[in-house]
Parts: C-alpha cells; structure tokens; sequence
C-alpha cells in the first residue's frame, strides 16, 4: 500500500483528534482553591496560582504538547460552605477537572466531601489534617506535601527525644488545630513525655496574649504552637514580648512552620525554631532552579512547600491526563497512582492507598542572623526524616481504601 505525504497528516490528524476527544470540552481545566487575602494567603494564594501556571508551562513542553489546558483561581475566604460552593460550580458548570492547594482543612474536607460525590480530582498541598488520608479518604483525593501527623514528627519528636518533656499546647481552633494537637500529643508521649494542657484560640486572632500567659503559667518546659501561618506569626511575636526564651527555661516550638512566616518574622525573632517541611527552596540544585524561576514571577518571593506542592500536584496530574489520553476522574486517579512521580520539588516520593502522597522530609533549624549568606538564607537542615517514617503508617489507617 502507498502512503502519501497527504494520507500520512490526515492520517495523524485522525489520531490526534481521537485522543483528544477523550478529553471532555478539548480542554483539561484546573482550579485552584486558595486564600487570596487571609492568614495563608502568603503560603498559597497568588503565589500557589503561579505554581500552577508554572506546572501547565512545563507539561505543554513535553508530556502535554498539544493539549488545551487552563487555570481557574478562586478565594474560599477559610470558610467550608463557601469552598464547598465554588468547587461544585467548577465541577457542575465550569468543567473545572482537577482542584488544588485548598489552603484549609475544613475547606478541604467539605471539598472532599464533593468529589467523592461528584466526580473530579483534588489535591491538597495547603491542608494539614490527616483525616483527608484517613476516615474521610477517596480514591480521586490526594494528600501532598505534609499533614500534622510529618509535622509532628519533626519537632515534637526531636525536642521530646532531647529532653524537653512536658509540653502545653497554643492551639487554632478548627479541625486542623485539633489534628496537629492530637498528632504532636501522641508523639511527645510516645517518646516519654507529658502534655500538660492546651488552649485554643480563633482563625486569625489579633492577640495572643491571654494564650501564651496561660502557656507560659503551665510551667512547661515546651510552648507547643499548633497553628500555621499568621497566626504562628503572631504567637512567636506574643511569646518574645513575654519573654519566653530557652533561658527561662521555656522554649516555643512551632509545629508547622512556612517560608513566608520566617520572612515576615526575621531572623532575629526567628532563629532557634525547629520544624518539619516537605521543601526548601535551597535544598539541591534541581529545587533552587525551580525556585529561581518562581522567584521571577512572584514578585521576588522564594516558594513556600505549599506552593512547591501546588506545582508538583499538577503536574503529576496533567502527566497522567496525558498518559491515561483521558481526563475521566477515575481513570486518572488510577494513572496517577501508577506513574511516577518526577519533578524538581519531591524526593523519593509515590502515592499509596490511601491517597497519601509520601516522601522525605526534613527536620530545620532556623539561622541566627550571622549565619545567613543572604536573601531568603533562612534555614538549616538537621536530619532528613524517610518518606517511610514520616507519615503515618498504613497499618494504622481508618481509610476503607486501605486492605488490612
């Protein structure tokens, strides 16, 4: 049989056009559900809709050549109802395909929630609680980046093991407070310590001061921050004007900790902190690559793990899209649990059952002021914690995906 040049591009064109109508609309749309002006605006928001953008730029130049994909951005404001609406617009009337960063976990859940109803993928790099991997799992929901459980298994654990027993707990009070205090809680006992008590306090609180005199008239030797962002921001600023050092025989040990919370602190006020992180922009030569480049379109800002996540997530998911020639949810999900996982921000990662993306952490300390080369030189690195230890193991999931 002959071919001509004419048979041969109609002939691609057919199979182009077959591939592409697996996609639904010609277009793979993603959403990224964030907060755009509150507490975590700074670890996701613009700057996880850069990510994002950055992720679909580098899929169009390989894996994803010729496909048709856009971005959506929306603010949930930290309220459920309100990330609950706009995800099931995206996924009713907009032909929004995947969701990510959901900078909050009550957000999350009730987007979760959504999609095991409804269809579509979400990934979650901005929540912390561990029950989007546990009881309140799916199979077309992915956890990236860290929980409260790799959180806790940083600071607590190592502050604990080192002799600081008995802790008190400044806790933010909705589910992903509750869960970092819970998960912080079982790893000081298990490593022989006591929690002394807690204190919770609203999303977004101005002043700390009642709550860290309650914690500071504990007596205990660790002032536990399980809070995030802004709010640890202001805590820290709190405890300082109290006084409250390791020279008094307390120390403040924040149990998730961002980039952009140590930039707004400075190192004076910072330096000594220990926490636990999925990504630093200076760990490699891959991840300072990756940074530069996200340095130049994010008004000079080094990317936080949460936006490295964002990143990552869709990135991994547009790779499968491609590989699956498909953006039906279950299929992708599937495809997404197969591939691997490559790319400059995780290490030694892959997703398991339950939808919990696992790979190496690290344990960081924060420079004083002297030992910082320059700009964003915040950190330094204590231990790496194996993606096999750093997350909760699967023996001990409620998730109904996972076989015992």
């Amino acid at each position: 049989m002959r071919f001509t040049r004419h048979s041969l591009a109609l002939a691609a064109l057919t199979l182009a056009a077959a591939a592409q109508a697996q996609i639904s609309g010609n277009t793979v749309k993603v959403g990224v559900l964030t907060d755009m002006a509150g507490p975590y605006s700074g670890m996701g928001g613009a700057g996880s809709v850069v990510a994002a953008k950055m992720a679909i730029d580098d899929c169009l130049k390989a894996e994803c050549k010729g496909m048709k994909i856009e971005v959506v951005s929306a603010d949930h404001q930290n309220k459920a109802d309100i990330a609950a609406t706009k995800a099931r617009e995206w996924l009713d009337r907009d032909g929004v395909d995947a969701i990510a960063d959901i900078t909050n976990s009550a957000a999350a859940l009730a987007v979760q929630k959504l999609v095991r109803e409804k269809g579509g993928i979400a990934m979650y790099s901005g929540p912390a609680t561990t029950r989007l991997t546990d009881e309140d799992c799916a199979e077309n929901g992915f956890h990236w980046m860290f929980d409260t459980y790799s959180s806790a298994s940083g600071a607590a654990a190592a502050l604990t093991k080192n002799g600081d027993k008995s802790w008190y707990f400044v806790t933010v009070d909705y589910a992903f407070g509750h869960s970092l205090e819970k998960d912080a809680s079982e790893m000081v006992k298990a490593n022989g310590g006591t929690v002394l008590g807690s204190v919770r306090h609203p999303l977004n609180a101005s002043d700390f001061s009642s709550f860290i005199l309650q914690a500071q008239n504990s007596k205990a030797q660790v002032i536990g921050l399980a809070n995030g962002a802004q709010d640890t921001v202001n805590a820290i600023k709190a405890a300082r004007e109290f006084g409250i050092t390791g020279e008094k025989g307390q120390k403040v040990a924040s149990l998730l900790m961002f980039l952009t919370d140590v930039h707004s602190l400075g190192l004076r006020q910072a330096q000594g902190l220990m926490f636990s992180e999925g990504f630093y922009w200076d760990m490699d030569d891959k991840a300072r690559a990756f940074a530069a480049r996200f340095e130049k379109l994010h008004k000079g800002y080094k990317p936080t793990m949460v936006q490295a996540g964002v990143y990552s997530s869709v990135l991994h998911y547009l790779k499968s899209v491609a590989a699956a020639k498909s953006d039906d949810s279950k299929v992708v999900a599937q495809k997404m649990r197969e591939l691997p996982i490559d790319d400059p921000v995780m290490r030694n990662a892959s997703i398991r059952p339950d939808g919990r993306v696992i790979h190496d952490m690290y344990l960081f300390q924060v420079k004083a002021p002297n030992e910082s080369k320059g700009a964003w030189d915040y950190y330094k690195t204590v231990s790496t914690i194996p993606a096999d230890v750093a997350f909760k193991p699967l023996a001990q999931s409620a998730c109904p995906l996972v076989k015992k």
